[in-house]
């Protein structure tokens, strides 16, 4: 069984090949880019779901649906590069980093969790397996995640470098399933989300992780009140919003794929009652 379910992609554009060829790896291609998103409607759309049903939907949840539906609309961004050629994933898998501070003062560790076929789920699936995940994270009791943490704690410092590409090599070039050996299944999917927003943060960007495969990451910021000019009446007036920072290698993902991608996930977080799920009534 492999390690990830793939299908090759071979009608790739010259400039695509060009692209391939001229980085070599993901230490040198990063593109940088920040979009501002109005969340007055998010907000709201957060206090109604939370008021119906009890349960705590955050913006991170919603980001979680809204990439999930850009990917599905843009697939040829759901992707990873394998011997120089574009495979694309049959799978769509959002990560998200949690932040671990149980190993004493001023040790924090960060850790993540995945959740696959986001496309298909919806925000009460969503933030049950969310919720599940990050438990699970929290306690340390997922096994798989928890042997590979172990395994690196006995690395020495010099080989840590020759250890991650050897991983890498063997999980993304080669495609071996390596849960046998301890090592997770696919543990980073298609996308990275973390949420600098919770450290009070409003902007930063998330440099790409070569040994993960994973090609975009995003970094959401802070909710924040800002005067904004309404596209209407021209008019300035008062407004949420939140900076929504993206990386991406541009081996192949560009700013075509990163205007697809933008578009879907502004027209759900900021018509969120027209996208997501309608509010269960009371």
């Amino acid at each position: 069984m492999p390690n990830l379910e793939l299908v090759r992609k071979n009608d790739v554009s010259n400039f695509r090949k060009i692209a391939i060829g001229t980085w070599q790896d993901a230490y040198d291609p990063s593109v940088y880019g920040t979009m501002k998103l109005r969340m007055d409607e998010a907000e709201r759309y957060i206090d109604a779901y939370r008021a119906a049903t009890g349960r705590r939907l955050t913006v991170s949840h919603l980001l979680a649906k809204a990439v999930a539906m850009a990917l599905a609309a843009c697939p040829d961004a759901n992707a990873v590069l394998r011997w120089n050629r574009v495979y694309l994933r049959k799978e769509i898998g959002v990560f998200f980093q949690v932040a671990m501070t149980d190993e004493g003062e001023g040790k924090v560790d960060l850790s993540g969790g995945t959740l696959y076929g986001v496309d298909g789920m919806s925000l009460d699936d969503i933030l049950t397996e969310f919720e599940r995940k990050v438990a699970v994270v929290r306690a340390r009791e997922d096994p798989a995640l928890e042997n590979t943490r172990k395994t690196f704690q006995r690395i020495p410092y010099m080989l840590l470098n020759a250890f991650l590409k050897m991983l890498s090599f063997l999980t993304l070039r080669l495609n071996l399933d390596l849960r046998w050996a301890g090592v997770p299944k696919d543990p980073f999917g298609s996308i990275m989300i973390t949420n600098i927003g919770s450290l009070g943060l409003d902007q930063a960007y998330v440099p790409l992780v070569p040994y993960s495969g994973v090609p975009i990451l995003l970094a959401a910021g802070a909710v924040v009140d800002e005067a904004v000019v309404d596209p209407e009446s021209k008019a300035i007036v008062p407004a949420k919003t939140m900076n929504l920072s993206a990386t991406f290698d541009h081996r192949f993902i560009d700013g075509f794929h990163a205007a697809k991608l933008a578009k879907v996930i502004r027209q759900w977080m900021q018509d969120p009652f027209e996208h997501f799920d309608a509010i269960p009534e009371g």
